[in-house]
């Protein structure tokens, strides 16, 4: 099967299965779901979610945030990993929003890079949820996921390298969509621990499955032809 074909028969399956895809983490505006992102780099969104109504309450906006301290913003993040780095990013992040961005999150790659705590991948989270553009966020699951099913190969050892390779394949229109079906893909079927192959519906199609339950090309091309 060529490479094309692949993505374009997962992304048909993805389109159908998760026919919801969007971010788990909760926000009411581009202000919110920038801090919510950069509070949930390693860390689940579920833990997320449970301390950001606090935040966002005492926080609820730019303005009021970097007029904040740190330690004062560290009491809200605590329970996520490396609270202290966090606090101090994001209070960092907001006074440059106010200072350079007039209190607007930006919607470039380069500008909103330049924020504290802000890297390529929660920059392209903004850009795709916030504002629709093509952008291909390369978080674990992506990450994991791409390489089992087969999207992209051996090389791609980096997140930058498998986010080139996703996004010279898939349709630009589609890629803010796909990104949240490979991580939801992730999330809840296609695990680091004990994916669930069998009731996967791209089992046949994924190099990961192949490979494992050791398909001879002939069942694979007689599965694949039934699915």
């Amino acid at each position: 099967m060529k490479k094309q074909e692949l993505y374009e028969r997962v992304m048909a399956y993805m389109k159908e299965a998760i026919p919801v895809a969007e971010t788990e983490l909760h926000y009411k505006n581009p202000y919110e779901l920038l801090v919510a992102v950069i509070l949930s780099a390693q860390c689940t969104d579920k833990r997320v979610n449970q301390i950001t109504p606090a935040l966002f309450e005492a926080y609820p906006t730019p303005e009021v945030l970097a007029e904040a301290t740190p330690e004062a913003v560290f009491e809200y993040v605590r329970s996520v990993s490396y609270p202290n780095n966090k606090a101090k990013h994001l209070v960092g992040m907001a006074r440059m929003l106010v200072k350079d961005f007039n209190g607007r999150v930006p919607d470039t790659l380069d500008e909103l890079t330049k924020l504290p705590g802000v890297g390529r991948k929660t920059a392209n989270v903004i850009q795709a949820v916030v504002f629709n553009k093509a952008a291909m966020a390369v978080d674990t699951h992506v990450f994991r996921v791409s390489h089992r099913i087969g999207l992209v190969g051996a090389r791609c050892t980096t997140p930058l390298s498998v986010e080139k390779e996703l996004t010279k394949h898939i349709p630009p229109e589609v890629i803010p969509t796909a990104h949240h079906w490979l991580i939801l893909h992730g999330r809840y079927t296609c695990t680091a621990r004990n994916p669930k192959c069998e009731p996967c519906g791209l089992k046949l199609l994924c190099k990961h499955y192949k490979t494992t339950h050791k398909l001879r090309p002939a069942q694979q091309l007689e599965d694949t032809s039934r699915s």
